[in-house]
């Protein structure tokens, strides 16, 4: 059967299905040129939220399906087990007063940030005010509509009246700030491994010989609850304050992702819930990032972060209020963000552009070095369920409109992140079908 994704295969969960271990490698002898034409790829047995599957006959639309998707998987996690060299804080070689950087910071000279052009300076992220679609005035119109206009041409906005409470924003800031002025020994009680990035690291990606970043960070799930991080993941200081001001302050930000996926939906002509069950419904999924950029004596030969597209759905980032840092790529160029006061910066996910098929961007960013302030910064990610197929919305597609993408879990795609690291789009460049 053929579902609405362009999937071949579908059974019932626990049906039993060819190849136990899910990965097998099939000609499936289509036409190469259709979207489900993919010849000798690997498949991989994922779960279907019912939206997406066209029910058999007195199916019941309330549980899960499972299916074999085309998927292209060129590692595993057994690649994911361990760093491939120690790992030291950048942190602490910025407070041992460096007065130049390693060598495995120093970029390649073609992605130093000091040869790059610059965008006409008054061109400015847009700033979306959302009090408009909280009370339901006659400027909500004009809010979506600068939404919809923003995840198309930018993949970026800032969002002022966003409904987080402004305490909560300074005292989310301040507990990680004093957890980043904890002893070095202290925090690396809490170092990650490249299996879950949970706890307190310095790099993303285990290829070994990889140019790294200048930054540190904390990484924490919060959503579902059936992967929230474990107890001994969350610092005992500066005391549980930082768990309980974490997690109400994640809370309020998945409301009002909640929210702005609504709106994203009906910018696409779907129902308002449509996304929501896309990314599958009760089990959307929400983590945190804490980025440190320490000082660098020499921002002009690194990065704090490289060029990426965020791999998930949704990120709401609570940018630095006196540092600049993020940059955007808009029109082949970086372009600087100045954060609006109080704002949150929005931005559209790789899932989110295979949904729309396109219409939806995400895009490029970075950030860059300072030499003279260290700069904190706060990403929450919101992210569909892990093993829930992701593709192309079947409403959104026409003959004249085909997908460009295929459809793949969560799960898989980040592998490709956390196997190398941040990597501009070359992810969905490689999945792309036309």
């Amino acid at each position: 059967m053929r579902d609405g994704l362009g999937n071949l295969g579908t059974r019932r969960r626990n049906q039993s299905v060819e190849d136990e271990s899910g990965v097998g490698e099939r000609d499936t002898g289509m036409d190469s040129n259709s979207w489900e034409g993919w010849k000798g790829l690997q498949y991989r047995q994922v779960r279907l939220p019912p939206h997406a599957i066209k029910a058999e006959p007195g199916a019941s639309s309330s549980h899960h399906l499972e299916t074999l998707i085309p998927v292209q998987l060129t590692f595993a996690m057994d690649d994911l087990r361990q760093w491939p060299d120690p790992v030291v804080p950048v942190q602490s070689l910025s407070d041992g007063g460096l007065t130049g950087i390693p060598e495995k910071y120093v970029k390649p000279p073609s992605d130093r940030p000091s040869l790059e052009a610059n965008l006409d300076p008054g061109l400015t992220m847009p700033v979306v005010d959302l009090r408009g679609i909280y009370d339901g005035s006659v400027d909500s119109r004009a809010a979506m509509v600068a939404i919809w206009d923003a995840c198309k041409e930018w993949g970026f906005f800032q969002v002022i009246n966003h409904g987080v409470r402004q305490d909560l924003v300074e005292e989310m800031k301040g507990v990680w700030r004093e957890f980043f002025r904890r002893p070095s020994d202290e925090k690396q009680g809490y170092a990650n491994s490249p299996a879950t990035y949970e706890g307190y690291g310095s790099r993303v990606g285990v290829e070994k010989g990889a140019v790294l970043d200048w930054g540190d960070y904390y990484f924490l799930h919060l959503l579902p609850r059936s992967i929230e991080s474990h107890d001994r993941h969350w610092p005992a200081r500066p005391s549980t304050l930082s768990r309980n001001v974490t997690e109400e302050y994640g809370g309020e930000v998945f409301k009002l992702c909640g929210a702005l996926l609504r709106v994203l939906s009906m910018g696409l002509g779907l129902d308002e819930e449509y996304l929501r069950r896309a990314f599958g419904g009760d089990g959307t999924a929400a983590c945190v990032r804490v980025n440190l950029y320490p000082k660098c004596p020499q921002p002009e030969l690194t990065l704090g972060l490289s060029p990426h597209s965020d791999p998930g759905g949704l990120t709401v980032l609570l940018a630095d209020d006196h540092v600049e840092g993020l940059q955007v790529r808009k029109d082949g160029a970086w372009l600087t963000v100045r954060p609006v006061p109080g704002a949150f910066i929005v931005n559209v996910g790789d899932q989110l552009e295979v949904i729309s098929n396109g219409i939806y961007k995400s895009v490029d960013h970075r950030v860059i070095a300072s030499s003279k302030d260290e700069r904190l910064s706060i990403a929450f990610f919101y992210n569909p369920e892990g093993d829930v197929a992701i593709g192309p919305a079947r409403e959104l597609l026409t003959p004249q409109l085909p997908p460009l993408y295929p459809c793949i879990t969560f799960n898989e795609y980040r592998l490709y992140v956390r196997k190398r690291g941040p990597s501009g789009k070359s992810q969905m460049k490689s999945l792309k079908l036309y």
